[in-house]
């Protein structure tokens, strides 16, 4: 797989609340083998959403670039086989 477009998170620590710097994204819940299915989330007009798998609730933050999320190493990564 060569990579990813959309940002994908995951959320290892049991964070309550990701802030994120875009507003579509995939959530994947956690690492390989504990993920959940990765799904698209988009906000819309809205600044928060929750992820109906995980319950993490992800934050709009405008200060925050691309896969840059705070607390900082949420930002999921595909390992090459």
């Amino acid at each position: 797989m060569a990579g990813h477009s959309i940002p994908h998170f995951q959320n290892d620590n049991g964070y309550r609340v990701i802030e994120i710097g875009v507003k579509e994204f995939m959530c994947t819940g956690a690492s390989i083998p504990f993920d959940h299915p990765h799904i698209f989330i988009d906000m819309g007009s809205d600044s928060e959403k929750v992820c109906s798998y995980c319950s993490t609730l992800y934050r709009y933050n405008p200060s925050l670039h691309g896969d840059a999320t705070q607390p900082p190493g949420c930002t999921f990564a595909f390992e090459a086989a």
